[in-house]
């Protein structure tokens, strides 16, 4: 799968809805998934299964 950039639109109790920056589709998450600093605004890049944070 190719690495892809999302930004996280709102966080929700145990869930993050992500929204892909390059085709708009929302993704509704487990917030345990993401990492621990990721709040509502933060970019984040999955690439091999893994969240990371690009910016705040």
């Amino acid at each position: 799968m190719e690495p892809k950039d999302y930004i996280v639109e709102k966080i929700d109790g145990d869930y993050a809805l992500l929204r892909d920056l390059n085709s708009g589709i929302e993704l509704n998450i487990a917030r345990a998934l993401i990492p621990e600093e990721s709040d509502e605004g933060v970019k984040l890049h999955w690439e091999n299964f893994e969240y990371s944070v690009i910016e705040n």
